[in-house]
């Protein structure tokens, strides 16, 4: 009993000893315990999703031919003919999302179809290839990003289409996927407007997953992906 007693003692003793050092030294043991807080939030944000989320991909930053995206499946949405299987395929991140946006459209008489998700770094390469040699190397650059350094290959983004194959801007379909796209976590990839910051002509019809807090912010703000991380840096 006397020994419990003494190690019980000797603790009080130390945390008072601390207690006067701290406040001798003008240290608000409050605030140090906030910071530290803060810092651990941070960096539990910094191991979350949020980081794959936001990857950069585009003409500066590539993937290596390996990368594959985690939980690749196929979501419950119908998909323009012709299209094949792997590019049905998304990241498994982004499959309820996209679900609810093709759902949601639908209640406002837009049908949307999926039309191109996930790429490998080899189907990359093939589309590349075709579309220099039916287009030339300049009109390929401009449209289809090279093996590697495509947005496809992340599982992120997916295209979408209508049943006329002519999403273009001021369609109907074009229309309502810029509005609406970020209330479900996506962006317009290539804005209007936006080539000299993205390196890829306009896009309506590309959509790229973020999670919904960076897209009302790149939404609302009007800007590109590029454009919001360079902020987040900041």
């Amino acid at each position: 009993m006397r020994r419990v007693f003494k190690k019980i003692l000797i603790f009080v003793i130390v945390i008072c000893t601390l207690w006067y050092a701290a406040e001798l030294k003008g240290i608000n043991l409050n605030k140090i315990g906030l910071a530290l807080n803060e810092k651990y939030k941070l960096l539990n944000l910094n191991n979350t999703s949020r980081k794959k989320e936001l990857v950069l991909v585009n003409i500066e930053h590539g993937l290596s031919k390996d990368y594959k995206p985690e939980g690749l499946t196929t979501p419950n949405i119908s998909f323009a003919t012709g299209v094949n299987q792997e590019e049905k395929y998304v990241a498994g991140i982004i499959a309820k999302p996209i679900e609810e946006l093709v759902h949601a459209a639908k209640q406002d008489g837009i049908i949307l179809l999926g039309n191109s998700g996930y790429r490998s770094y080899k189907s990359q390469n093939d589309v590349y290839t075709s579309r220099i040699k039916s287009e030339g190397k300049k009109l390929a650059d401009a449209y289809v990003a090279k093996p590697g350094f495509s947005e496809h290959q992340t599982g992120l983004c997916i295209d979408l289409t209508n049943k006329s194959s002519n999403f273009v801007k001021g369609t109907k379909e074009a229309d309502w996927l810029a509005e609406n796209c970020y209330k479900f976590g996506f962006i317009i990839r290539y804005p209007y407007g936006k080539q000299d910051i993205t390196s890829i002509e306009y896009e309506p019809w590309h959509i790229r997953y973020v999670g919904k807090e960076a897209a009302k912010y790149i939404y609302d703000n009007k800007i590109t992906l590029e454009e919001y991380l360079a902020q987040s840096k900041k």
